[in-house]
C-alpha cells in the first residue's frame, strides 16, 4: 500500500483535485464539468496502473534471475 501512497505519480493525480474541485464551484455547469471529472478519475487510474505494472516488472525480473540461477546450479552439478 506505501507504494501507492508515496508514488509522486499518484500523489500528483490525487491532488489534481483541488483544481477539478474550484472548477467545479466557479465555472458552468454543464456537460464539460462531466469530462474534466471524468479525466481526473482516469488519471488516477492511470497512475495507479502504472505503480502497479512496474511492481509487476521488478516481480518478473527477479523470477527470472532466480530461474536463471537454478539453471546454472543445475548445470554446474552435472558437469561434477
Amino acid at each position: 500500500m506505501r507504494k501507492y501512497l508515496f508514488n509522486a505519480g499518484v500523489i500528483s493525480a490525487l491532488m489534481s483535485v483541488l483544481t477539478v474541485r474550484k472548477a467545479t464551484k466557479e465555472g458552468p455547469k454543464d456537460w464539460r464539468l462531466g469530462l474534466l471529472w471524468a479525466s481526473w478519475g482516469i488519471g488516477v487510474l492511470l497512475a495507479l496502473g502504472a505503480v502497479k505494472q512496474r511492481e509487476e516488472a521488478i516481480r518478473q525480473e527477479e523470477l527470472e534471475r532466480e530461474l536463471e540461477r537454478t539453471a546454472k546450479g543445475r548445470r554446474s552439478r552435472r558437469r561434477a
